[in-house]
């Protein structure tokens, strides 16, 4: 959501962001609607002032004249109750145009269209060669029965599945990892829990755009959230933080629960694309300043790239383009994993940076200590660990000619030194 002191001051910026993100809003309107309650509060103060002056005036007045206050005082109360009952439906059109407004993407993001049209920035990681025919994940699980791909569907339902044995035992040393490495950076590791309000969806910016891909709990009026992020962007909602509180770091592990809509007929084979999952997500709170997000997202990158370096798993790195990065992103970067059963790179890791789009949501600000100034605080956020998908990636690469799968290094001390799993 942007400010409309910036969208009053650079109109034609905020039509060029919607083109550049194929995003679908009347800026005019929206301009329109702000000069209606800019006069509807105008009026309502004139009235309300009339109704004070009328009343400075009563103690002195004659008999006649107190009557005459007295009608002309309720006819300025009921011109100012009418012009509120006006401004009130004004007010909600705004705010639901306001929240629709883009972040102008930073100047060096890719124009286009879709994810077709992202930049590959660069590639890490030898991708593995292979002197015996390779099994996808679901073969490699199917053959030491890591997985449950027919009752549970029948349970609860399809792209539901259930992991076993030594891939749980590799998946729960991967969230350890992730959680003691995100820690050894400064994190605050937390877990948090997977209900909220709409009110934090509306915060976070999935509403109002992106309503169909959460889990709703009509009952308890309550919803499902797709990410940490979503909570952790709302924890300091309303509150005037001090310069030196920032950067705030947190690492929100959680489940996550997305209805995937519109993605049908889409990876529905095996544990990559799932409608609930397990993930370690990075966010972060810094101050209002170009320089220090893009320093905050650089450290977002990197610190993903070090978990997929330590897993030893191939990726590249994507530059996500304007019309695949969403209304509230600056810039956004995509880490995707080399998986040989499918012979392509797949996403394990979004890095996103929003300025303050998320804090005129949330109402996050801090005071500067030199100026006293109070401004809004900028929000970053990056995957740090997301599983059961990054599993995928990882067996497919590690599988030996004997089906096994090798561990590396890095997570053996969490695997009580084990080498391989599956012998």
């Amino acid at each position: 959501m942007l400010d409309i002191k910036f969208i009053r001051e650079n109109t034609d910026v905020v039509k060029q962001a919607l083109k550049d993100k194929c995003l679908e809003l009347d800026v005019d309107l929206l301009l329109s609607i702000d000069k209606q309650i800019i006069q509807h509060k105008q009026a309502m103060e004139a009235e309300l002032q009339k109704r004070n002056a009328l009343s400075k005036e009563m103690p002195t007045a004659t008999p006649e004249r107190k009557e005459e206050i007295k009608e002309l005082s309720k006819q300025s109360g009921q011109k100012a109750s009418q012009i509120a009952a006006e401004l009130k439906p004004l007010e909600e059109q705004f705010k639901t145009l306001l929240e629709k407004t883009p972040t102008i993407p930073a100047p060096d993001v890719p124009k286009g269209k879709n994810d077709e049209e992202n930049v590959v920035i660069r590639q890490v990681g030898e991708k593995p060669s292979f002197n015996f025919p390779i099994k996808d994940h679901v073969e490699l699980m199917e053959m030491h029965g890591w997985g449950e791909f027919k009752r549970i569907p029948q349970i609860c339902g399809t792209r539901s599945s259930s992991i076993r044995g030594e891939l749980l035992q590799l998946e729960m040393a991967m969230w350890q990892y992730t959680l003691n490495t995100l820690t050894n950076k400064g994190f605050t590791t937390m877990s948090v829990p997977a209900m909220t309000f709409d009110t934090a969806l509306y915060n976070m910016g999935q509403f109002p755009f992106d309503v169909e891909s959460v889990y709703s709990l009509p009952k308890d009026n309550l919803y499902l959230a797709g990410t940490a992020e979503v909570i952790l962007n709302s924890i300091h909602s309303g509150d005037i933080l001090k310069e030196s509180d920032l950067p705030i770091m947190y690492a929100g592990f959680s489940p996550c629960f997305r209805r995937e809509a519109g993605a049908a007929g889409k990876d529905t084979r095996g544990i990559f694309r799932v409608h609930q999952f397990t993930k370690v997500e990075q966010y972060v709170i810094c101050k209002a300043d170009v320089a220090e997000s893009d320093k905050m997202h650089q450290f977002l990158l990197n610190n993903a790239e070090e978990i997929m370096q330590a897993l030893e798993i191939p990726y590249q790195v994507v530059a996500c383009c304007t019309g695949d990065m969403g209304a509230g992103k600056y810039r956004m970067n995509d880490i995707e994993a080399w998986c040989p059963g499918q012979n392509r790179y797949r996403e394990s890791h979004s890095c996103s940076s929003l300025l303050d789009w998320q804090a005129h949501r949330t109402n996050i600000r801090y005071r500067e200590a030199e100026s006293g100034k109070v401004r809004h605080v900028y929000t970053l956020n990056n995957t740090g660990l997301a599983t059961p998908r990054i599993l995928v990636a990882f067996m497919e690469n590690h599988q030996q000619a004997d089906g096994s799968i090798r561990i590396p290094k890095a997570l053996q001390p969490y695997m009580g030194g084990k080498e391989f799993i599956g012998k």
